[in-house]
């Protein structure tokens, strides 16, 4: 049986992100952020080190330091100094000699190996060697981890906790950024409500809105948020012409299906060129891109798993692509299905489901249980998607399905 949804026309879901991400350019415009400011941003340029990490060699434990050659000669050495962190030894380390070092201290010019100090033993200030050492034998060379010049960050990185540390380890407090993606969000619909308000007789709470603030929050971008804008005609062309002005992209939700209320796209046609998508997907057929006068524009589906996986899929790439993240491929991976997987041919459908081990240790692949695009909580439970290819028909238990682990926007 093929989906009853399916229909001849309807863009294979590949073609409408290849579409997508052919038409939209990356904004080019950057400034300067402290360190403080920079976590989430995208690199504009280049990192190259100013400095070698570490900056000299350095102790890898507490424990002695010396020449290998000395004691190749002889296994007691005469202790002549001492080396700190922040205190280095600044004195000569002879044949015969050693210094006594800190886990993280330089080793002296005249030293090359360091021994811990619990394969020693000490007698004033003769330190006998419990066992032989090889030269270098817990030294942390110089430049090891960074050596100065090397290229540390690419343009396009999205800057996280650790790079941020990096960065501070390099000497660097401020780098140079592209500017923030500016996204305006509209919600369509006479029946939504924002939580916290009462509920009339055929109201909802309205949560698209909601998710989509977190996702682009953690994309970095600047929200313009324009609220609920009731189903009339007028009020959606002046809401979708004051976003048009201010962001760089407009996204709404509800409104570019074909019912009687649905004003969206006789509103966007007159602002701009639209490319109106039946897109061959599920959940998610009635997906609008297109151009406004300035902005780029995404239409969502209204209901909620519609959106966020339409929003996730299709408009998320492209949204990475203005804002210049190098952004890697999602994590696909193949598992069993516990179950049988109810699935009609005629569109790709993106199944929310819970990757897990049997007790093998294989790749097994539950799904949250109804898949219906109201039912956001099959997101909430899930860790993956199900990718069914369009061409896909029902899926028997025990049968192999590509599964995409949930990104770092999802989660």
């Amino acid at each position: 049986m093929v989906d009853c949804c399916s229909a001849p026309g309807l863009l294979p879901f590949e073609q409408a992100l290849e579409n997508m991400l052919t038409v939209v350019k990356p904004i080019s415009d950057t400034e300067q952020v402290t360190l403080k400011n920079a976590l989430g941003r995208v690199l504009a340029q280049d990192i190259k080190s100013p400095v070698n990490v570490p900056p000299n060699d350095n102790s890898a434990m507490d424990g002695y330091t010396f020449s290998s050659q000395s004691l190749a000669e002889n296994n007691t050495l005469k202790l002549v100094g001492r080396s700190m962190a922040g205190a280095p030894f600044t004195g000569e380390c002879k044949a015969g000699e050693c210094v006594r070092i800190m886990t993280g201290a330089k080793v002296p010019a005249d030293c090359d190996t360091v021994e811990m100090q619990e394969n020693c033993q000490v007698d004033g200030e003769n330190i006998t060697f419990l066992s032989a050492r090889k030269r270098a034998d817990n030294v942390r060379s110089k430049g090891e981890d960074i050596a100065k010049e090397q290229i540390v960050f690419l343009t396009g990185r999205e800057l996280t906790a650790i790079d941020i540390g990096v960065l501070a380890s390099l000497g660097i407090d401020k780098v140079t950024v592209f500017r923030k993606l500016k996204v305006a969000l509209i919600s369509t619909g006479d029946e939504l409500k924002k939580p916290g308000q009462s509920l009339n007789d055929g109201d909802i709470y309205e949560s698209n809105s909601q998710f989509l603030t977190s996702l682009l929050t953690k994309l970095g971008a600047e929200i313009i948020d324009f609220g609920i804008v009731g189903d009339v005609e007028t009020s959606i062309f002046t809401a979708f012409k004051k976003a048009d002005d201010v962001a760089d992209v407009v996204i709404s939700s509800g409104g570019v299906s074909v019912g009687d209320a649905d004003y969206t796209k006789t509103v966007l046609e007159a602002l701009g060129k639209i490319a109106f998508w039946k897109i061959a997907m599920k959940p998610g057929k009635p997906f609008a891109f297109g151009t406004l006068t300035k902005a780029y524009f995404f239409g969502l589906p209204g209901n909620p798993v519609s959106a966020l996986v339409t929003a996730h899929q299709l408009a998320l790439p492209a949204l990475l692509k203005m804002q210049q993240v190098n952004r890697e491929q999602p994590l696909t991976l193949k598992a069993k299905t516990t179950q049988v997987l109810k699935k009609s041919p005629g569109r790709m459908d993106f199944q929310r489901g819970i990757l897990s081990q049997d007790e093998n240790g294989d790749l097994q692949v539950t799904s949250t249980g109804s898949q219906g695009s109201g039912i956001l909580t099959s997101m909430a439970a899930a860790n993956c998607y199900i990718v069914l290819a369009a061409e896909q028909g029902k899926v028997n238990q025990g049968e192999w399905v590509k599964v995409q682990m949930f990104d770092k926007y999802l989660q």
